[in-house]
């Protein structure tokens, strides 16, 4: 196979990538607290056989979420809770402490406060247990109900974002020996959402360039396996 073969088939492949990351970030465009991922390229395969010295492979570099804060949105509901500025909650699983930015709570029959899939909040004392009430969240965090505060949530910051795992849509983990720092001044809007940082029109741009960028390396495959190879095969065939 030529050398631009091959750069060509891994450029599809990148490209092929590219598309489901796009297509996940389009998905999540309501999601509360998602993040948009951004990838870089590099070289591959510097040291070739000598008969493909010339072919170099094109992948990817690595992702990195951007974890650019998205519009705080109100929605009237009363655990729902968004972060200004950096910083992420702290949940409790039974494998470990994923963080997130989406801050829709709910709270379990024996006053748990919990993620909507049932996984625990953490608390700056602990787990939050909440009473039957009419409940406000104050700007530090504080869950009161009526003049009993039922306790505050956790906010945590990390100095290095970019090492964060997405777990899950919304979900992150932090790398082994890497731990999370509390926010003490962290500010929380009650009653509002943090918004999906997806910009549909960036998006949708992106789409467009690597969607042309595959049928552009398409095109130059079969120009490469069929147009080229049959002309050198019809040519060697009449000597």
């Amino acid at each position: 196979m030529p050398g631009g073969a091959y750069s060509a088939l891994s450029g599809m492949r990148m490209r092929l990538d590219d598309l489901d990351r796009l297509a996940a970030d389009l998905a999540n465009v309501g999601t509360a607290g998602y993040k948009t991922e951004r990838t870089s390229t590099e070289e591959a395969r510097r040291a070739f056989t000598s008969a493909l010295d010339s072919a170099i492979d094109v992948t990817h570099g690595g992702r990195k979420t951007n974890f650019m804060p998205g519009t705080i949105a109100s929605t009237g509901r009363d655990l729902d809770m968004a972060i200004e500025g950096r910083g992420f909650f702290e949940i409790e699983t039974s494998g470990g402490t994923p963080y997130t930015r989406a801050g829709s709570f709910k709270v379990q029959a024996d006053g748990l406060l919990t993620t909507m899939d049932d996984m625990p909040v953490a608390g700056v004392d602990g787990e939050i247990r909440v009473p039957v009430g009419p409940l406000t969240v104050t700007s530090d965090g504080t869950i009161r109900v009526g003049q009993a505060i039922a306790g505050r949530v956790k906010v945590v910051s990390f100095e290095n974002e970019d090492g964060l795992a997405r777990e899950t849509g919304t979900r992150f983990r932090a790398p082994d020996g890497v731990d999370a720092t509390e926010v003490e001044d962290a500010r929380i809007f009650g009653g509002s959402l943090e918004q999906s940082n997806v910009s549909v029109v960036e998006r949708v741009a992106v789409m467009t360039e690597v969607s042309r960028s595959f049928e552009a390396l398409q095109k130059g495959i079969s120009v490469l396996m069929n147009d080229i190879d049959l002309r050198a095969i019809n040519e060697l065939g009449r000597k």
